[in-house]
């Protein structure tokens, strides 16, 4: 592909090398305990942990893996919230050569089942409160040992063991494992399921490293502007790729004290922000949703926080300008997956650009295709689905050959499943997820465009918009709505406010108020589970 057909490359002009961090990541922590020994790394719980001592309690765990039976290429679960336990484990498997396997502290019996079955995991270091989970289902899965990160209620059972004595029993030093930063895997990145089984995505030592300090060149024009062992609101859960990558991993570049937040909470956020007077706040939508809509939200200090940066989902156009509007402060938007992130973002280099997803990180190339074949590339401002190309892409599926190659090509194109439309400039914006296309009377519906529609509405505070079965149509349009509290908004009216914003086969025919909407645990809204009811209801009247 030539330079004049891919526009974002002038954004950058020659300012940025594209570069990505080299070595292992059990070098990057080693690196970072190097050059900020006394900052503090990770708080939560009541401690403070500094980067010297979290190298020194990850080595420790490495030497007591090792002990214990675990192996390079192992597989270890993490099931932790977001607290500097979960730190030390992460980067404690590593150093003895083990392979993450990222579970969500929110499962139950048949997706523990599935991922610790799939993965073939033999050892989990697992919080307190998800202990009795774990050993439900310990017998049907090729788990052996587990290691909590503290005393669960009712004690552990035999054979089970404290993260704090299993620390305390390491001797000598921590092992020597040779890594192969682009060959050796560094975590099984689940992804959701919503196309069908969960399928693990193998991320490299040097997949996760790919794109941090890109996205740092293009988020911070001067680091030497932000405060010397600066304060992050650690909310977006690590085992998520979000978390993972643009808070622990770059948090941990930077030299900045992480605030771990083990389940988001508007009131305990805002205090937080407003007493410790964090620089940086990464959230999903939802995050920055409850902020903006918080009482007082103007008294809690969100205008001194230096950078706000979003990625998983968008954020409704209007609420990045009402969010800017009444803090003085953008929220910079990118995008990545689990099998490959981060992949664009927004810069300072233009400034932040409403609705857009950014473009693509220095290093990474991207195309856009018709969604039909897969194959024809198409001119800027027509939609179709994103490929990336980067260091940042995933290596494959576990033990899913077949499915890898149905979304990642020999040459390394790996095929999003998002719909996106790309500017003059080579600025990004998602129109909407391939699979989630409304086909209503053969019309093609991008819920994305509806629920954009539905958000400018003062009222309104959540929107989704999903294509349920209608026998005419084929589908019909129906979203599900959180109104603020004390609104007295009604169906027709907000079908009014949309028909003077869309054509009449977008607008929606069915509106849903409810008190809330399904969420996953990083905040993202869950469409698919609104799909699933809708089946199930559609099936019942069949």
């Amino acid at each position: 592909m030539l330079q004049r057909e891919r526009p974002w490359l002038s954004v950058y002009g020659g300012k940025l090398s594209g570069e990505p961090l080299q070595g292992s990541l059990v070098g990057f922590l080693e690196e970072a305990a190097r050059k900020y020994p006394r900052h503090v790394a990770l708080t939560g719980g009541g401690r403070r942990v500094s980067y010297s001592e979290f190298l020194e309690m990850s080595r420790a765990l490495s030497r007591a893996l090792c002990d214990l039976g675990v192996k390079k290429g192992d597989r270890v679960g993490l099931m932790l919230p977001n607290c500097p336990e979960y730190a030390i484990g992460f980067f404690g498997l590593l150093g003895a050569g083990a392979v993450a396997t990222q579970l969500n502290p929110l499962y139950v019996g048949r997706e523990l089942e599935h991922i610790l079955g799939d993965s073939g995991t033999e050892t989990a270091i697992v919080h307190p409160s998800v202990y009795r989970r774990i050993k439900e289902v310990q017998p049907r899965t090729p788990l052996r040992r587990v290691i909590c990160s503290d005393e669960p209620e009712g004690g552990l059972e035999e054979g089970d063991l404290l993260l704090e004595d299993v620390l305390s029993s390491a001797s000598g030093a921590p092992p020597e494992v040779w890594i192969d930063p682009g060959e050796d895997l560094a975590s099984l990145q689940y992804t959701s399921g919503t196309t069908g089984v969960s399928k693990g995505a193998m991320l490299t030592h040097a997949n996760l490293l790919g794109g941090i300090k890109q996205t740092m060149d293009l988020l911070i024009e001067d680091p030497g502007a932000f405060p010397e062992n600066g304060k992050v609101v650690a909310v977006a859960p690590f085992f998520h790729i979000f978390g993972m990558t643009m808070v622990l991993l770059f948090g941990i570049r930077m030299g900045w004290n992480l605030l771990t937040v083990e389940r988001f909470k508007p009131d305990v956020v805002m205090e937080m922000i407003r007493d410790e007077k964090p620089v940086m706040v990464p959230g999903v939508a939802t995050v920055f949703i409850a902020l903006h809509n918080y009482p007082g939200m103007e008294h809690y200090g969100l205008d001194e926080v230096l950078l706000y940066t979003s990625g998983g989902a968008s954020v409704p156009t209007e609420l990045l300008r009402s969010f800017e509007r009444r803090t003085g402060r953008p929220i910079w938007e990118g995008y990545g997956l689990s099998e490959g992130a981060p992949a664009t973002f927004n810069t300072y280099l233009r400034g932040p650009v409403p609705g857009s997803i950014g473009v693509p990180i220095p290093g990474t190339d991207a195309r856009i295709v018709d969604v039909e074949s897969g194959e024809r590339e198409l001119p800027p401002g027509e939609p179709g689905e994103l490929l990336i190309k980067g260091p940042q892409v995933m290596k494959g599926y576990w033990k899913m050959p077949g499915e890898t190659r149905k979304v990642l090509s020999e040459d390394g194109w790996l095929h999003t499943g998002d719909i996106v439309r790309m500017d003059e400039d080579g600025y990004l914006y998602v129109v909407d997820r391939k699979k989630e296309l409304i086909n209503a009377s053969g019309y093609k519906v991008y819920p994305r465009e509806v629920e954009e529609v539905l958000y400018e509405h003062p009222d309104v505070v959540e929107a989704v918009v999903i294509g349920v079965p209608d026998p005419y149509r084929g589908e019909t349009v129906k979203a599900f709505v959180v109104r603020k509290e004390g609104s007295t908004l009604t169906e027709e009216a907000l079908i009014s406010h949309s028909r003077k914003r869309l054509a009449a086969y977008k607008v929606p025919k069915v509106v849903e108020f409810r008190e809330e909407l399904p969420k996953s645990a990083v905040g993202k809204l869950l469409k698919r589970v609104l799909v699933e009811e809708e089946r199930r209801k559609a099936e019942g009247r069949g």
